[in-house]
């Protein structure tokens, strides 16, 4: 048999290589059909579902902690709490010497009795005065019946000598006689005067009864033994001085854990010092730092989903939005970043968001402050 001609294959070798050819456009074509399935269904549910929602795993625990501060100087006797421990609201926590305080409350107890008494004193001052201004009434009257009584010598002096001195010049009064007359006259003009000034005396005395009276009941006037202005500023120290008795012992402003104990027995602690923190484990919140461009539909009240990386995937907690920070923060940084010089290049910026925590899931899986959340906003919901 002859050999073929190689410069005309057989139909048997086209069909072998043409396989590979048609197999490649085959597998090529279901990898594109699938890339462009694989694309419209994402498209579809990014669309329905996808573009309904943001997520950020830039997101952390907070909490409004509370700040155990001193209100007044003194020794600490007792601490009652350490780190860790869970306190309730009103438990004592701190004890600080209350010698000094209890000292100052008897002092201001002995102050209130005693404006008390000076009230007592100038209430009966104003009766003593009011009988004296009687009093100064009736001499008033003594004095004026004592004018009256020598008004009435002077005239019957004056009188007896006008007479003697007609008479004189006949010889029928003797010299003696009118010289005992004229005496006579002049004492009773003396003793008139004297009347005189005596009522003016009395008139003066009252006056000055009359305004010591006004100016004392001035003093009480409208008021009582528990309402007068020096007897309310004793109460007031004397309340002062309860409150900083109150305050030797310094107790738990909120539920919580305690944090951060830097007090020990025997340290003299200064008013406004922090002792420790109150974490309100039981009020826990999540700021979320969404990027810029996912920011432009989030409004306050829609739902959030999160998870935790302390209980991974298992646990979702389930909050609300109830807040957008009011800057972003890098511009609330100690040194914010400036561009003077134009030689800038964009960064996106993250905006803290405030999600709100359901109470009975924080119960049922506590979470502590600083932990990282994941979070995802449904914004589809108004």
């Amino acid at each position: 048999m002859a050999d073929a001609d190689p410069a005309f294959p057989t139909t048997n070798a086209q069909e072998v290589a043409a396989k590979p050819n048609t197999l490649r456009r085959r597998l090529l074509t279901g990898i594109g059909a699938a890339v462009l399935i694989a694309g419209v269904g994402y498209g579809g549910w990014y669309a329905l579902v996808g573009s309904h929602y943001i997520s950020t795993d830039n997101a952390y625990v907070g909490a409004d902690s509370a700040s155990v501060t001193p209100m007044l100087a003194a020794q600490v006797t007792t601490v009652a709490v350490s780190d860790t421990q869970q306190v309730r609201k009103g438990d004592m926590l701190v004890q600080l010497d209350d010698r000094d305080a209890r000292v100052a409350l008897a002092q201001a107890e002995a102050e209130l009795a005693k404006a008390r008494r000076q009230y007592g004193q100038t209430s009966a001052t104003s009766a003593a005065l009011a009988a004296q201004v009687q009093a100064r009434d009736a001499d008033i009257a003594r004095a004026r019946a004592q004018l009256v009584s020598a008004q009435a010598d002077y005239e019957k002096a004056r009188v007896d000598l006008a007479r003697r001195q007609r008479l004189a010049p006949n010889g029928a009064v003797s010299g003696e006689e009118l010289t005992t007359a004229a005496n006579a006259f002049a004492s009773a003009k003396a003793n008139l005067d004297l009347a005189r000034a005596g009522v003016a005396q009395a008139a003066s005395t009252r006056g000055a009864a009359t305004g010591e009276l006004a100016a004392n009941n001035a003093l009480i006037s409208g008021t009582n033994a528990n309402s007068a202005p020096e007897v309310l500023a004793a109460q007031a120290k004397v309340v002062a001085a309860k409150l900083d008795l109150e305050r030797t012992v310094i107790r738990a402003p909120i539920d919580g854990v305690i944090t951060r104990r830097n007090v020990q027995v025997g340290q003299r602690v200064a008013p406004g010092a922090q002792l420790m923190l109150i974490v309100p484990v039981a009020q826990l919140y999540v700021d979320a730092n969404f990027k810029e461009g996912q920011l432009a539909k989030v409004q306050v009240g829609q739902p959030v989903t999160l998870k935790s990386d302390l209980y991974g995937g298992s646990v979702e907690y389930h909050g609300k939005v109830v807040g957008l920070s009011g800057g972003t923060g890098s511009s609330f940084a100690l040194i914010p970043a400036q561009n003077a010089t134009g030689n800038w290049i964009k960064v996106v910026q993250r905006l803290p968001v405030r999600v709100a925590l359901d109470p009975r899931e924080l119960q049922a899986h506590p979470l502590r402050v600083g932990l990282s959340m994941d979070a995802e906003i449904d914004i589809s919901k108004n």
